[in-house]
């Protein structure tokens, strides 16, 4: 698989509901923060998608990093045709920055975690190869 098409499939959701919603309206595709209540518009528009379902959908598509970076440098709320309908408070800019900051810092952590473990790993094995040669 090259890059790009990697790249491509991980931007694609997983999720059945997901997938209609970011075929079928654009501030879904674009990550534009959503307009409070969004959900409502979307059962009147699209009836079959069970309430259960939609919140998932909701859920994972606000906690993405995409969305939570669109969140924290937007100003306007949007509705499904793409209107502004409200705006970004600066107490909801700064709780989606800190929610990016501190996802960030966990992967960091888990990175370093990993390589730690690599190299102790490594210095045994040497050490296990010193001692075999005698």
């Amino acid at each position: 698989m090259t890059t790009q098409s990697h790249r491509a499939s991980a931007r694609r959701p997983q999720n059945p509901v997901l997938e209609t919603l970011f075929s079928q309206f654009a501030v879904f595709r674009d990550a534009h923060p959503l307009a409070i209540g969004i959900h409502k518009a979307i059962k009147a528009r699209l009836p079959e998608i069970g309430d259960a379902p939609l919140r998932l959908a909701l859920k994972t598509h606000t906690a993405s990093t995409k969305y939570l970076k669109a969140l924290a440098n937007g100003t306007a709320r949007f509705d499904l045709e793409g209107s502004a309908t409200g705006e970004v408070t600066p107490e909801q800019r700064q709780q989606a920055l800190d929610t990016i900051k501190e996802r960030f810092r966990k992967v960091a952590e888990r990175k370093k975690t990993e390589q730690q473990e690599k190299e102790r790993l490594e210095k045994l094995q040497k050490l296990a190869d010193k001692f075999n040669q005698r």
